[in-house]
C-alpha cells in the first residue's frame, strides 16, 4: 500500500536524523518495547502511595547499514527498529568504515555500491583491518559471480535485491546467532597441524598464516569443531550458511575446493576428504 505524503515526510526525517546520531523514532520504538519488556521504571501503586521499581536495561543489537539507496537504507531501517535493532544508516563508504571502528556494530549491511567505496572493497578493508562482525553484502542481482566475489572480498552473507523480508530477516537472526562469543576454551581449535583461532578468526597450518574469506573459515572451523565427524552436505548447509540455501546447488562443493586449494599449498597432505555419496569428513589421509 503507498504510503502518504506525511508519512514519507517523516521517514525521511528520521532517516537523516539517524545519519546524524539521533533519531526520535528509534528512541520511540525503542523505548515501547523496552517497556514490554519491563526493562523501563514501572510504577506499581500500593494504597495511596505510588512505588517505583527499576529493572535492568535492555542493550539493543546495533545494525550499520551503509547504502547509498536512501529510499532502499530507509525501508531497511524502518523494518529492523520493528524487530528490535537499533539501527544506524550511513550513505558513504568512508563515512561508514569510520563509524564501524567507533561504534564496533553487531551487525552491518553494505549496499553494492555506495558512496566512495564499493561494497566489495568496504568488505575488504574490514577483513584486512581485523574486523570480523558479520556482514551482509547487497548483491544488484541474483548472480553467481557477484555472490561468489562478496563471499571473498569478506561478506559473511549475499543477499541479492529485490528480496523477500521475512528471509531478510532471519538471514539477520542467523548470522547474529552464528557471532555469539564463545566461551574462552573454546576460541583455540587444533587438527593435525592445523591451527584455528576462533577469536582473532586467523588459522595457520605448519605454523604459517593462510588467508581465508569469512564463509572459507565458517566452514573450517565448523568441521574442526567436528574433527573425524563425517558430515552430511544438509548439515554443512545449514549450520554454516545458517538458512535454506536457495543459491548455486554446488556451493558446499565449491568452497570445498577453496579450502583445499588452500590448506594444501606447497605439497601439504590432504586432510579433508570426500566420503562418497554422504559428504566430507576432516582427517589425515590414510
Amino acid at each position: 500500500m503507498p504510503r502518504s505524503s506525511a508519512q514519507t515526510d517523516v521517514a525521511h526525517r528520521n532517516i537523516k536524523n539517524s545519519c546524524n546520531g539521533t533519531n526520535p523514532k528509534s528512541k520511540r520504538v525503542n523505548n515501547n518495547r523496552i517497556k514490554k519488556t519491563g526493562a523501563q521504571h514501572q510504577k506499581v501503586v500500593s494504597g495511596a502511595q505510588g512505588h517505583w521499581h527499576t529493572a535492568q536495561p535492555v542493550k539493543l543489537r546495533h545494525i550499520i547499514i551503509i547504502s547509498s539507496k536512501i529510499e532502499l537504507a530507509e525501508t531497511l531501517q524502518i523494518e529492523l527498529y520493528q524487530e528490535g535493532y537499533q539501527v544506524s544508516v550511513i550513505h558513504d563508504g568512508l563515512r561508514g568504515l569510520l563509524a564501524i571502528q567507533r561504534t564496533a556494530p553487531d551487525l552491518i549491511i553494505v549496499g553494492w555500491s555506495p558512496a566512495r567505496l564499493s561494497g566489495l572493497e568496504v568488505c575488504d578493508r574490514l577483513r584486512s583491518n581485523n574486523i570480523h562482525e558479520p556482514v551482509i553484502l547487497l548483491t544488484q542481482n541474483d548472480s553467481v559471480q557477484d555472490r561468489i566475489s562478496g563471499l571473498e572480498a569478506g561478506a559473511n552473507d549475499c543477499i541479492s535485491l529485490p528480496f523477500i523480508k521475512e528471509e531478510f530477516v532471519a538471514r539477520i537472526h542467523a548470522n547474529l546467532s552464528q557471532n555469539q562469543r564463545r566461551p574462552e576454551q573454546d576460541t583455540i581449535l587444533r587438527c593435525d597441524d592445523i591451527l584455528l583461532n576462533a577469536q582473532t578468526r586467523e588459522v595457520f597450518r605448519g605454523g604459517n598464516p593462510i588467508r581465508l574469506t569469512a564463509k572459507e573459515f565458517d566452514l573450517l572451523e565448523y568441521m574442526m569443531t567436528h574433527y573425524f565427524q563425517v558430515l552430511t552436505r544438509a548439515q554443512i548447509l545449514e549450520n554454516v550458511w545458517g538458512y535454506d540455501y536457495l543459491g548455486s546447488s554446488n556451493i558446499i562443493e565449491v568452497y570445498i575446493r577453496y579450502l583445499r586449494r588452500k590448506l594444501e599449498n606447497n605439497g601439504k597432505k590432504r586432510i579433508i576428504q570426500t566420503v562418497r555419496s554422504v559428504g566430507y569428513i576432516l582427517r589425515e589421509t590414510m
